[in-house]
């Protein structure tokens, strides 16, 4: 039987605090409230973001920068996209609410107020803030500094092709199309045909003709799926010794993959020195790691001066060696003995592991992949996030063995398909003893003959 759940005609006025509903209480976000406390979390990052706020006292108070960013985090964890999509799972769970420290009668920030926040605070913030992962990372023996790794993967940006604007004539791109169209004498009302003219028309897609007002930022590029889409370009710099992000920035889409690469590298060495409090010009980095991307040789001889073994493979095959110089010469071949060797194959190969796994974690289920904000500096402000997020990830599966809800919803599987294995073995184990025996006994009734046949005595 059940009776129907009605409201009631006068809700009570006063209810004693003992009868109020408390949050369930979250493993994950216990644990990770934890962790966060183990190294001062709230406090610094409350001492980093005070100059940013008025110190006056007047005007409405703002909104605390820990609740900001715990909300940022889990939008990383639950995979969702847009800043809408983390207010409303934060207002909705009891159990977010006591992560955020916010009672049931409390409002939570709604997702405008993430807008003036990010603002308020400058990149550098971020950096830091990053950092402090980094530093929390370093105490549990998570980064070494020693072998780096290094690739880019693609965010497609908050922005469309239709939106597309001519930089000379500010022309939409099919008003413009058209006019070419018109100009080569095709109808240009006859889309079939003016499609087919676009097709077949070279350089359409020069990032140095168009650019789409909305998002200056974005860059025409290639997606993941192969198609053409406007792109923006994260990579990051990993740690392949313990798979911590030493380095993460956003790159524009046109950006060669190679460019600037000695910087990166020393900008990664900077991170693992303020990490580890020692000198900004100390250097760590024995070996760098990366794809057929990131291969050019002036920047190979700049990162090997430094003494850096660089791992990374030449995209041309049949390179003419007596055409370089002879420190050209050099640098390729040393690049060349680094990746055929036995140790160079293994970095190759956590190359692969450690990086693709970040990505898979940041873009793929941190909600990354198809960006909702817009600007270069926003995506890099939020992909800064993610990166230090995913290394307190890496911290909570080095303390208590799950980084993620996904991780201890099924460690609480196997957890309970261990239970209830040992729970039935001791039965199936005893009907087979049971089973034996009265096979044993019918056996031993039997006559000395039948016996014989039936036992195989």
């Amino acid at each position: 039987m059940f009776t129907e759940k009605k409201q009631a005609a006068q809700p009570e006025f006063w209810i004693a605090a003992d009868q109020v509903v408390s949050p369930a209480q979250s493993g994950f976000y216990t644990k990770l409230e934890e962790t966060l406390e183990s190294f001062g979390f709230a406090a610094k990052v409350r001492e980093l973001c005070a100059p940013a706020y008025d110190k006056s006292g007047m005007g409405r108070p703002g909104i605390d920068p820990v609740v900001y960013l715990k909300m940022i985090m889990v939008g990383f964890f639950e995979d969702l996209p847009s800043e809408r999509a983390i207010a409303a799972r934060c207002a909705d769970s009891m159990s977010i609410r006591a992560f955020l420290k916010y009672e049931l009668h409390e409002k939570t920030p709604e997702h405008s107020s993430f807008t003036v926040i990010r603002q308020r605070l400058g990149l550098e913030i971020y950096e830091r803030i990053f950092t402090l992962t980094l530093q929390a990372l370093r105490e549990h023996g998570l980064l070494r500094g020693q072998n780096l790794g290094i690739d880019a993967s693609v965010i497609e940006a908050n922005a469309s092709l239709r939106a597309l604007v001519n930089r000379n004539t500010e022309e939409q791109y099919w008003d413009y199309v058209k006019r070419l169209a018109a100009e080569q004498g095709i109808d240009p009302e006859d889309s079939a045909s003016v499609r087919k003219f676009d097709r077949h028309r070279p350089g359409k897609g020069s990032n140095q003709e168009w650019v789409n007002p909305h998002d200056p930022d974005a860059k025409i590029g290639r997606t993941k799926d192969g198609a053409t889409d406007m792109i923006y370009k994260p990579e990051a710099v990993v740690d392949l010794d313990t798979g911590a992000i030493v380095q993460a920035q956003v790159q524009l889409g046109d950006e060669a993959d190679h460019q600037e690469l000695a910087a990166k590298v020393f900008e990664a060495q900077q991170n693992i020195n303020r990490a580890c409090d020692e000198k900004l010009d100390t250097l760590t980095v024995q070996s760098l790691t990366s794809d057929k991307g990131y291969y050019a040789v002036s920047e190979l001889q700049v990162v090997q001066a430094e003494g850096i073994r660089t791992v990374i493979a030449d995209p041309v095959d049949n390179r003419r060696l007596d055409k370089l110089e002879p420190a050209q010469k050099k640098a390729v071949q040393a690049a060349r003995r680094s990746v055929k060797s036995k140790s160079g194959r293994a970095l190759l190969r956590r190359r692969g592991m450690h990086i693709e796994r970040s990505f898979a974690h940041i873009l793929d289920c941190g909600g990354m992949r198809r960006a909702t904000l817009r600007g270069w500096e926003n995506l890099n402000k939020r992909y800064k996030l993610a990166a230090a997020f995913y290394n307190l990830s890496q911290l909570m599966r080095k303390l208590f063995g799950f980084g993620t809800p996904k991780q201890l919803a099924a460690l609480g599987r196997l957890l309970f398909l261990q239970l209830t294995w040992f729970l039935v073995l001791p039965e199936a184990m005893a009907q087979r003893i049971s089973s034996n025996s009265i096979l044993i006994g019918k056996a031993l009734r039997l006559p000395w003959s039948h016996r014989h046949k039936r036992v195989g005595m």
